[in-house]
């Protein structure tokens, strides 16, 4: 796996992630293998092969994390500019065919929640904006076409 870059905050909600699955979802997981154990012949007992099935998709969850725990590298949130674009600056933006504004903070994959107004720097929206100034025009390419984003305002 790769080295993925992300913010304090960012880990921590991985290492809480982590050990809620360990704690708290393992323990439940392997009561409902055994309570279905208990129930008999396991060559047609649908109940052991779902909490099987659970179990095995829990623990590729659990191995996932710690991997990407393990490769994490913290960015350092004072080395952020915000004079232009850059992955952890909160971006105001007008769509200019609309003139609808919003505003975005760019982030890591695994910090993205577009609910929160978290856009990964891989999307095209991100990418678009990434390293433009306060006045400039990004044009971004979706499916639908090319949409145009002024910058009104940069910050952390």
């Amino acid at each position: 796996m790769a080295t993925t870059y992300m913010t304090a905050e960012g880990l921590q909600k991985l290492k809480d992630e982590l050990q809620f699955l360990e704690g708290t979802e393992r323990p439940r997981v392997i009561a409902a293998i055994a309570e279905a154990r208990d129930k008999g012949d396991l060559s047609e007992n649908a109940e052991y092969d779902a909490a099987k099935e659970e179990q095995g998709h829990l623990e590729s969850k659990i191995a996932l994390l710690k991997s990407k725990i393990v490769e994490a590298r913290i960015i350092d949130e004072s080395s952020i500019k915000t004079d232009e674009v850059q992955i952890l600056t909160k971006v105001r933006v007008k769509n200019r065919s609309n003139g609808q504004e919003k505003t975005y903070q760019l982030v890591t994959e695994g910090e993205a929640n577009i609910l929160e107004g978290k856009i990964a720097v891989t999307t095209p929206i991100a990418k678009g904006l990434l390293g433009k100034k306060v006045g400039e025009i990004a044009q971004v390419k979706v499916p639908a076409g090319v949409l145009e984003f002024e910058v009104l305002e940069i910050g952390l």
